[in-house]
């Protein structure tokens, strides 16, 4: 009889601690199960937008439940055509005037939902030092994509190697809209890519924040520096009917964030223009 108590005492344990294992490794499961996050796909461009996804946003995206992933584009094209297809969720190489322009002419609809800190464009060279020194004739690189060539001929404009009409709409000034070119500047637009390897046979070359970076120029040894008003300010962008969802809301709490300017003050990109609506 005491065999057979003991017995059960035992085999009463034994189904106890089974049950308590069984628990515990049930509660793990469904904690392990509410800690999994959703891989989203963000498409960039040459330059610092890819590296600041991965680097600083990536990580606060994923206290929201979001991993990231970028996918490298070599054009400033095909980012938002994918992103209209579906094949990516998200982008982050561009500014608000490319992305009206870009998507009035393509019939897409996307949404511009934060901006970030920016690198503008710069005037480099590998023949001067300061603009003073700009000779007459002498040949400048500029992008043949509308957007940034009217932003060329503006910073162009600004340091006073030209004039363009009065009445024009500056985002879509083209080099006919010249009225004054007082050196004779000889024009050569080439793909944005290009432009830093254009440096070797033009006098001065008009290269935008991503391909600069990408090439290691260092901003602070450009002969000038564009003061970026807000509609060339770098934004991310979803698809307009992905505007409201849960994605799109974490990244919009993300880039407002305090954490956010935070990190960027940390990081390499510390020395970007901030966005005008960081406050």
């Amino acid at each position: 009889m005491k065999r057979n108590t003991k017995w059960l005492i035992g085999a009463g344990i034994i189904i106890i601690l089974l049950g308590g294992v069984f628990t515990i490794g049930h509660l793990n499961s469904k904690q392990a199960t509410s800690q999994t996050t959703k891989t989203v796909t963000i498409g960039v461009a040459p330059g610092p937008y890819g590296d600041m996804a991965k680097k600083v946003i990536g990580p606060l995206l994923k206290k929201k439940g979001f991993t990231v992933k970028t996918k490298e584009f070599n054009d400033y094209i095909q980012p938002n055509k994918a992103l209209s297809t579906g094949e990516i969720d998200a982008n982050l190489f561009q500014h608000t005037a490319y992305l009206k322009t870009f998507s009035k002419a393509n019939h897409l609809k996307l949404t511009a939902i934060a901006k970030t800190p920016t690198l503008g464009m710069g005037i480099y060279s590998k023949k001067i030092t300061k603009l003073s020194a700009l000779k007459n004739g002498a040949t400048v690189s500029l992008a043949n994509d509308p957007s940034n060539l009217a932003r060329s001929l503006q910073l162009l404009a600004a340091n006073k190697l030209i004039k363009l009409k009065a009445k024009i709409n500056v985002a879509q000034a083209s080099l006919a809209d010249i009225t004054s070119n007082p050196k004779h500047l000889k024009f050569k637009t080439l793909d944005a890519a290009q432009l830093p390897q254009s440096q070797s046979n033009v006098t001065i070359a008009l290269i935008p924040g991503n391909y600069s970076w990408n090439a290691n120029l260092d901003p602070s040894k450009a002969l000038a520096l564009e003061n970026l008003s807000a509609d060339y300010q770098e934004v991310f962008v979803v698809k307009t009917s992905a505007k409201n969802s849960k994605f799109a809301k974490a990244v919009k709490s993300v880039l407002n964030s305090q954490a956010f300017k935070d990190a960027i003050a940390k990081s390499k990109f510390k020395n970007f223009q901030k966005p005008d609506t960081w406050k």
